[in-house]
């Protein structure tokens, strides 16, 4: 669990940013290309990456990148992430290369802790100008192949969710906007609690929180490592927001197409509720299948399952029912 601790000048000092940081999302959509089951709200991006030839030798050498940089873990350095890149990519890599010497050492330190560092990443630790450049020139090619692309689709999600925020925050305050990101996190006055991978406390002691969206983040938000750095808290546009301009950017590809077809049978199947067996038996599959198609559905926010006596009842969500209905 995150604790965030906030004061009443930290209350007044908390930015909701209106775009997503370019660093961040090439962080973070490399977690999502290494995830065993990736969420189905992010293959189409994927099918499109990995669709694209010419880009393939620039996603492998950032790919490589950040996998010893910032493996699926409790940490990853903060050096990656620096807070000038919301001014742009430029202005961010120009930031990773200005790393002073004595936090590279620490934070890759500390990550070799966690998991073994190779032989090439001792350099960076000690600020080889070669090996920085080397690192900065992988992860521009990566988010040119990766992110850069996808960068209208992207820009309009985080807008659509913005708004929302913005609205929650306008109307209700900062109670508002954090109800508003629920079940993400909870606020209890004057503690912010966020479900994270390790116990942590936080106290923003006057310097505010910087709220950055994210296309690329998924399920939970993320924070810096360090607690002496300018607090930010990363976090995941709703879902609704990522499908329905998923939807905006191909308005002719079949909701088949997107899903594959026996998930949108299921999908369809769910239209006025159904049971896991029930399904099953409409489309001559086992239930065994039915029941991890229906998990995917339920967490890309498609549908929501309960229990009944000694049956799953699946229903549409309105996001869902949306979905089918724009097909």
């Amino acid at each position: 669990m995150l604790r965030v601790h906030f004061t009443a000048e930290d209350v007044a000092r908390t930015a909701l940013c209106a775009d997503a940081d370019p660093l961040w999302e090439v962080l973070l959509s490399g977690f999502r290309m290494r995830e065993r089951s990736m969420p189905l709200s992010f293959r189409p991006w994927l099918n499109a990456v990995t669709a694209d030839a010419d880009r393939s030798a620039a996603v492998r050498r950032g790919s490589r990148a950040l996998r010893t940089l910032a493996p699926m873990g409790p940490y990853f350095p903060d050096f990656l992430t620096p807070a000038a890149a919301r001014l742009g990519l430029d202005q961010g890599l120009e930031a990773l290369l200005s790393t002073p010497r004595r936090d590279l050492r620490t934070q890759l330190r500390r990550l070799d802790r966690w998991r073994r560092l190779p032989d090439w990443a001792w350099p960076l630790a000690e600020g080889d100008p070669g090996v920085l450049d080397r690192l900065a020139s992988a992860l521009r090619g990566y988010h040119d192949a990766v992110v850069a692309p996808h960068r209208d689709l992207v820009g309009r999600s985080v807008a659509a969710d913005h708004a929302h925020r913005l609205a929650a925050l306008t109307e209700h305050g900062l109670t508002g906007l954090f109800d508003s990101m629920r079940p993400l996190l909870c606020w209890r006055p004057p503690v912010l609690e966020i479900a994270y991978a390790v116990d942590r406390e936080l106290h923003l002691d006057g310097r505010g929180l910087r709220l950055v969206p994210s296309y690329f983040c998924h399920r939970v938000p993320v924070a810096l490592a360090d607690a002496s750095l300018p607090p930010t808290l990363v976090y995941p546009i709703g879902m609704q927001f990522r499908w329905h301009q998923a939807r905006r950017a191909a308005p002719s590809r079949s909701l088949e197409a997107l899903l594959g077809t026996t998930r949108c049978a299921v999908l369809e199947t769910i239209a006025n509720g159904a049971s896991t067996s029930r399904i099953a038996g409409r489309l001559d599959t086992s239930v065994s299948s039915v029941s991890r198609h229906a998990a995917v559905l339920r967490d890309a926010g498609l549908i929501a399952s309960h229990r009944r006596d000694q049956s799953v009842v699946h229903s549409l969500t309105p996001l869902g029912a949306a979905l089918l209905d724009g097909n």
